[in-house]
């Protein structure tokens, strides 16, 4: 039985941009497991829209989870194991370079797990202030990490090369934060396609007033009134005190402490 106190508005929306002819972005919306996920198959390589869908159809494979550890370990295998068919298909075809980024969003009781690869991101909408709560996997990243830059001059920088994916290495490397929900909180997951468009105040701006769907549309406006030089893909989730029963059958149950997610 599941003993969550929220319900959720959630919604989606993607859009292949302005200038690319396909869309190698993939979403998953599955609020009945407490789940929501966006890929981005990698720009430039071969098949992305391949690898990005690969993850989301094996993410979508987890049906029911009886604890947060359950979930979040069951997360992390999906993940690896679309890292090995990615890899398989690299070596069919020759060694072409196929990957693509990840953003998953967990939900158990009264805590949340963003897990991710790249540089597709996480944010967290509470008392009238946004947090990125991912930290990019990119070079540029990793330069004002050091000093070596600074966020101004990153803004300005030609090329910003992903360090991590999925699908590009054996050992696929995820990281994982984790936190307590509160009913004020939205959490909001998207494609570099809208934030290289769109600013972290700009998405506090839209997603804090209206329904989760129409903060979604909006968001995907705003990228394409700018350019829309990327694919652009965004989920919008907001927690809403509720009964268990209101999230489905596929509903997960965890132990509501600090240590849920281990």
């Amino acid at each position: 039985m599941d003993r969550s106190p929220y319900i959720f508005d959630a919604g989606y929306a993607t859009h292949p941009g302005r200038v690319r002819h396909s869309n190698e972005d993939a979403v998953l919306v599955r609020a009945d497991v407490g789940l929501w996920a966006v890929a981005d198959g990698m720009g430039g390589h071969d098949s992305g829209d391949l690898a990005s869908h690969l993850i989301i159809q094996a993410l979508d494979g987890i049906s029911s989870a009886t604890s947060a550890m359950e979930l979040l370990a069951e997360t992390e295998s999906k993940i690896f194991e679309a890292n090995r068919q990615i890899i398989e298909i690299s070596r069919q075809r020759g060694g072409a370079v196929i990957g693509s980024t990840v953003a998953v969003l967990l939900i158990s009781e009264d805590h949340y797990a963003c897990v991710w690869a790249g540089d597709s991101r996480l944010y967290l909408v509470s008392n009238g202030a946004v947090r990125q709560v991912s930290r990019d996997h990119t070079e540029v990243e990793e330069m004002i990490a050091s000093g070596a830059m600074t966020s101004d001059e990153a803004r300005n920088w030609p090329q910003n090369v992903i360090t991590k994916a999925v699908g590009v290495h054996e050992n696929s490397e995820l990281e994982v934060v984790t936190g307590a929900v509160e009913e004020s909180n939205i959490f909001v997951l998207c494609s570099d396609g809208l934030t290289k468009h769109v600013s972290d105040k700009e998405i506090l701006q839209q997603v804090s007033t209206g329904s989760a769907q129409s903060s979604c549309d909006a968001l995907v406006d705003l990228a394409l009134n700018r350019g829309g030089l990327d694919n652009i893909t965004v989920v919008v989730v907001r927690p809403i005190q509720g009964t268990a029963t209101s999230r489905g059958s596929g509903a997960i149950e965890g132990l509501p402490n600090t240590g849920i997610w281990e």
